[in-house]
């Protein structure tokens, strides 16, 4: 249809099974899921219910059991492991739950890892590092080892990485996690601004009922599937209304 928006991410029927006979698991149960280019989505819902999976096999790191996986156009599940390879390093961000920041590495050296796997020279990845940084106010901190850094610093080290390669899609495992309010909604605010600035697709898996504001909309998984789609309002609504017990979990510690 003409003017039908662009979905950077297209799942159909998406089934994952881990393991066979006694020890199978079936994480995905026939998941639909679109996501509109340029949005900020967020999968919510509670632990196990195959959140990580799911952005697991859109961003090409792992292989559907069936069904389909379209992501930017194109099907990492349909190529070869160094084909998908080189597609994630092109077109792929990462903001993983524990940072994963390399400790002997400094700032500008950790957030300039994706640009040396591209295959930049080592002394214009970590500028181009240094530069990705000081936008996110950490200009003074870019020789700082991780261990002189606070959580929320390292989170925005995090951020530096997963965008100084200037990718499509930028995939987020449970960001706030490990963040005090403040730190958690600035760094949503970065995100939300990265995305309208740069037409960045961003897909948030999180437990946080204090970040929904920041989502254009809202997908609720459930048993391996996706129950139903919200938008931020809907989903502070359902949340507030059943308290405790809602099927959008707050942060769990």
């Amino acid at each position: 249809m003409s003017g039908a928006p662009e979905m950077a991410v297209r799942v159909r029927g998406l089934t994952k099974v881990y393991g066979a006979g006694a020890m199978q698991v079936t994480a995905l149960r026939g998941v639909d899921l679109d996501v509109e280019a340029g949005s900020l989505a967020m999968i919510v819902g509670p632990s196990g219910c195959g959140k990580t999976t799911l952005i697991s096999v859109v961003a090409g790191i792992l292989g559907p059991t069936a069904g389909t996986c379209e992501v930017l156009g194109s099907r990492p599940a349909a190529m070869d492991d160094l084909a998908c390879t080189a597609w994630r390093a092109r077109n792929v961000g990462f903001v993983f739950q524990q940072f994963n920041l390399l400790p002997t590495l400094t700032a500008a050296e950790n957030a300039a890892v994706p640009l040396m796997i591209l295959g930049w020279e080592w002394r214009d990845a970590v500028a181009e590092a240094r530069a990705a940084l000081g936008r996110l106010g950490l200009g003074e901190r870019t020789e700082a080892l991780p261990s002189e850094l606070s959580g929320g610093q390292q989170q925005r080290v995090a951020i530096a990485r997963a965008l100084v390669h200037r990718p499509r899609l930028v995939v987020c495992d449970e960001p706030t996690s490990a963040l005090d309010h403040h730190t958690g909604q600035r760094v949503m605010e970065l995100f939300r601004e990265v995305a309208d600035r740069h037409d960045l697709t961003l897909v948030v898996v999180t437990h946080d009922a204090r970040i929904f504001r920041f989502a254009d909309r809202i997908a609720r998984m459930d048993d391996g599937r996706v129950v139903e789609t919200l938008t931020p309002d809907q989903a502070e609504r359902e949340f507030d209304a059943a308290g405790a017990s809602a099927p959008i979990h707050p942060h769990d510690h």
